[in-house]
Order: C-alpha cells, then sequence, then structure tokens
C-alpha cells in the first residue's frame, strides 16, 4: 500500500509538469488501489470477529461485502473519472509538456507493477491448481486473490495505455493521443470493475461448495455405516473458509435412536475429516422408504 501511494505521488507530480491527462487517470488509479487495499484489509479483520446472538454464523461474508465495495471504488473513482477525463483532453487537446517526466514515472511504474503482478500470479498458482485462470477468478471463494490479482493486471495495462498515449502525444504533436489513453484506462477499469462486481455479488448471495468439495462431502456421508443413502444435500460458503452442510439422510427400520445419534456423529466426523471447512453441519434422519419398498416388493 504504501508502494501504491508512492507510485501515486510521482504519477501526480509528473502530470503537474506535463499536463497529461494520462498521468492524471493514472495517480487517480493508484489512490483507488491504495484505498482498495485498505478495505480488504478492513473486511478481513471485521469477518474474524466471534459470532453473536444477531450473527449466529458469525460475519465471514463481510470479506465479499468489502470485495464488492472495492468495485463499486473501482468503476466510481477510476473508471468514471478517467473517462470524464479523456472525453475532456478529446475535446481541449492540449501538447504534453516535459515528456521527460511521464516517460520516466511509467517506465518505473511498469517495472514496479510487473513485480507485483509476478508475485501475485504466483500466489494463485498455489492455491490455482489445474483450474484456468477465467475458472479461477469465477470459482474462487476468497475474493482477494482474484482482486488482487484483477487490480495488479489493471495497473499494469493502465500504464501501458498512458505510455502509448503520451508516446503518440509526443510523436505526431497531438494532445488528442493523451486523451485517447486516458480513455482507454477509464474502459479498462470499468471492465474489471463489472467483472469484480459481477463475481462478488454471486458470493454475498450465497454459493455452494465446489462440485469436488460436495463429491468427496457426498462420498464421507454414503461412507458412514449407518447412512443408507444420501436423500438431498445443499451447501453454503458462510465464508471463504467457513461452509454449511445440510443434508436429509436415510437410516434404516430397524435403527434405534442412538443408533442414529451415533451414525450421525460419525458422518459429521467423516465430513469435517474429508473437507475441513465444512463448520457447521445439519443431518437430518429420514427413514430410507426406497428401499422398505424395494425390499418388500
Amino acid at each position: 500500500m504504501t508502494a501504491n501511494l508512492a507510485i501515486a505521488v510521482s504519477k501526480f507530480v509528473a502530470a503537474f509538469f506535463t499536463g497529461s491527462s494520462s498521468m492524471l487517470a493514472e495517480g487517480i488509479h493508484s489512490v483507488a488501489d491504495s484505498g482498495n487495499q485498505v478495505l480488504l484489509l478492513i473486511g478481513g479483520k471485521r469477518a474474524a470477529r466471534a459470532s453473536t446472538k444477531e450473527h449466529p454464523f458469525g460475519y465471514g461474508r463481510e470479506r465479499y461485502f468489502y470485495a464488492f465495495v472495492v468495485a463499486v471504488v473501482l468503476f466510481t473513482i477510476g473508471a468514471a473519472f478517467s473517462i470524464y477525463e479523456g472525453i475532456h483532453k478529446l475535446s481541449a487537446p492540449e501538447p504534453v509538456e516535459a515528456p521527460i517526466w511521464a516517460f520516466a514515472v511509467l517506465i518505473f511504474a511498469i517495472i514496479a507493477e510487473g513485480f507485483s503482478f509476478r508475485t501475485a500470479i504466483k500466489e494463485s498458482n498455489q492455491v490455482r491448481g489445474k483450474q484456468s485462470w477465467v475458472s479461477f477468478v469465477r470459482r474462487s471463494k476468497s475474493p482477494e486473490l482474484p482482486v488482487i490479482l484483477l487490480e495488479d493486471l489493471g495497473a499494469l495495462l493502465g500504464l501501458i495505455f498512458a505510455l502509448f498515449g503520451v508516446t503518440m502525444a509526443v510523436i505526431t504533436g497531438r494532445g488528442e493521443w493523451d486523451g485517447v489513453g486516458t480513455l482507454m484506462i477509464g474502459v479498462l477499469l470499468a471492465v474489471i470493475a463489472v467483472v469484480l462486481a459481477m463475481e462478488t455479488k454471486s458470493l454475498l448471495v450465497g454459493e455452494g461448495a465446489t462440485p469436488e468439495m460436495e463429491a468427496q462431502i457426498r462420498s464421507a456421508l454414503e461412507g458412514s455405516p449407518e447412512v443408507a443413502r444420501v436423500i438431498h444435500m445443499r451447501t453454503l460458503h458462510l465464508g471463504p473458509e467457513e461452509l454449511l452442510v445440510a443434508a436429509k439422510i436415510a437410516v434404516e427400520y430397524n435403527d434405534t435412536a442412538a443408533e442414529v445419534a451415533k451414525g450421525i456423529d460419525e458422518a459429521e466426523r467423516r465430513i469435517r475429516e474429508a473437507v475441513p471447512i465444512a463448520r457447521v453441519i445439519y443431518l437430518e434422519p429420514d427413514l430410507d422408504r426406497l428401499r422398505s419398498s424395494t425390499s418388500t416388493s
């Protein structure tokens, strides 16, 4: 975050000396990124609070809420401002003065953001597995990594767009190119903001476990001695590392209450062993009517 603020200050200084709208847009972009990092930290801290009577399942989904706020901030502050500045620059173009300031800051920032993006890729690869990048962003239940990954990608592309706009403005002597670069930055930020908003909205509404996790849970249930079969099952993420599991399970007609209770305890143990993030488990026993009717006939 400190590095982001330092880069933002350098961009604003370059914008002051050059009059470049691309540099100004990039400065606002860096400020928005810094604010977003603060929001993610706040979300992580608030999500760690213990459950209360009012919120019996805890506050884990606050991480999703603050990730959604990140998307809103990126769109309103970053994208809207950049698009406005780009349109303004196109309607009243001015030449880029002292471009050496812009080139120096942009090249330095591209190198710094390149290292940051590489770090984000390495961290994401540790949890991405065999998923494609698109699938990772769409299916990740932890919002921080996809947010940081997309922000770093946006920061790097934004700098390249700014460098393109300033370079073309200097080569051609036409300030409109600076406005074009600014518009490109604005559209880029808008696209990233919309993608983040859509994905975090889905998490806020409530997403179930991945198909792989559901298969593990079902296998754990069906492997329990007292469980004849799984009638139906539902899962819901209460947070990135907290999963609710609710299932209706069939038990034998001749099982005693003690045997059913013991079987449920064993099934819960198996589920937690297979999927450690399954923190809240509700199992409803029912008579295995299907097997009973089959045996009767």
